[in-house]
């Protein structure tokens, strides 16, 4: 799945401010953590306060802080607001001649469209703070891959 840029920076946005819901930050805080523009940030995240996700202060000491509930906000819930989910099937034009290809192909890419939108719904930004706090991709990085054999070489 790719995401627009937008709504990448909105799950960074939302998942930092989550990490401490009584920490306030300022937009340029959370955009240079995450190497992004301040100026696009700061439009994202008037969307997630619109959305009633994060809230805000304005002036010297403003910034803004995680206004929703970790626990039962979720990961589609931050997309929904950036992203029309799931409208990437019914895009494919139906040809005549191939109906019966082109209806298989809208069908599976349907079926993983459902199965992405589950699994987005079912991961709360409780859950995906717990992951992050594990980093089970270090692990990954640091195991050895199985060597190839070659037929008729012994290595």
């Amino acid at each position: 799945m790719r995401l627009q840029k937008a709504t990448a920076i909105a799950l960074y946005a939302v998942l930092e401010l989550a990490l401490d819901p009584t920490r306030q930050l300022t937009a340029v805080e959370i955009a240079e953590k995450y190497g992004v523009s301040a100026h696009h940030l700061a439009k994202v995240l008037r969307d997630l306060r619109r959305g009633g996700l994060v809230d805000s202060v304005r002036g010297a000491g403003g910034g803004f802080r995680f206004a929703g509930d970790a626990k039962r906000l979720t990961l589609m819930d931050v997309i929904q607001l950036f992203e029309d989910v799931g409208a990437d099937a019914d895009e494919l034009p139906p040809q005549a001649a191939g109906r019966e290809i082109a209806q298989g192909v809208r069908f599976v890419l349907t079926e993983l469209d459902t199965q992405s939108a589950a699994t987005l719904r079912s991961i709360t930004i409780s859950t995906m703070l717990k992951l992050v706090a594990r980093r089970p991709w270090t692990n990954a990085a640091t195991e050895t891959k199985p060597r190839r054999r070659t037929a008729g070489r012994a290595q």
